[in-house]
């Protein structure tokens, strides 16, 4: 079985600094964001769309709080931890003669995290932002990988944290798992395999 992950909320839990980041950014308008909503928008929707709805909401300039936000995450994202049982099935997947593929969103950022964790080498290849795909849900990022190493289909599964990642792989004509550690997501993407704990995907991969 081949696995492509996302890298948020899924492989690493980064989004302890990324609200951190967001409340970072919002200072230097003197103004104190409710967390907890945020958070839950971050993970709900999208970084995105959380800074979209603040910035409009507080009348400011979402280019700047965008450049606020990206000064501090370059500096605090790098400290964060993969969740509980992540080498151990990345590990396996390659045990079994599959792959693992990351798809994100972030830029060199997210092979940094993974390089400072020792994961790197588990990784056939990486897509991040650089690369330029159309984000998810649009399946071009994931379609790249299916055509370039011949995925089957039939067995490859996409791991992320929101709907928008399961509904990516289903138009990328694969399977998708949701990952919902702290129970927020509301499964509208229909979702193949549901897990609270990273290591259940152990049971799933056997």
């Amino acid at each position: 079985m081949d696995l492509i992950f996302d890298f948020d909320g899924t492989l690493f839990d980064t989004y302890p600094s990324m609200v951190e980041s967001f409340k970072v950014a919002a200072t230097k308008f003197e103004l104190v964001p409710d967390l907890s909503v945020i958070y839950h928008q971050m993970r709900q929707h999208s970084l995105g769309y959380a800074i979209k709805e603040y910035t409009s909401k507080n009348s400011i300039d979402p280019v700047d709080f965008r450049k606020y936000y990206d000064e501090s995450q370059n500096v605090i994202a790098i400290d964060s931890k993969p969740f509980s049982g992540v080498p151990e099935v990345l590990e396996k997947v390659i045990q079994q003669d599959g792959k693992n593929f990351l798809l994100t969103h972030r830029d060199q950022m997210s092979q940094d995290i993974l390089d400072k964790n020792q994961l790197e080498d588990l990784f056939t290849e990486m897509v991040t932002s650089k690369m330029k795909f159309p984000r998810k849900p649009d399946p071009a990022s994931m379609s790249y990988l299916i055509n370039k190493y011949n995925l089957n289909k039939k067995t490859t599964l996409m791991v992320g944290d929101r709907n928008l990642d399961i509904e990516a792989a289903h138009n990328a004509g694969i399977r998708g798992l949701l990952f919902d550690p702290d129970h927020l997501t509301d499964p509208t993407s229909n979702p193949d395999f549901s897990i609270t704990v990273f290591d259940e995907l152990l049971n799933i991969i056997d």
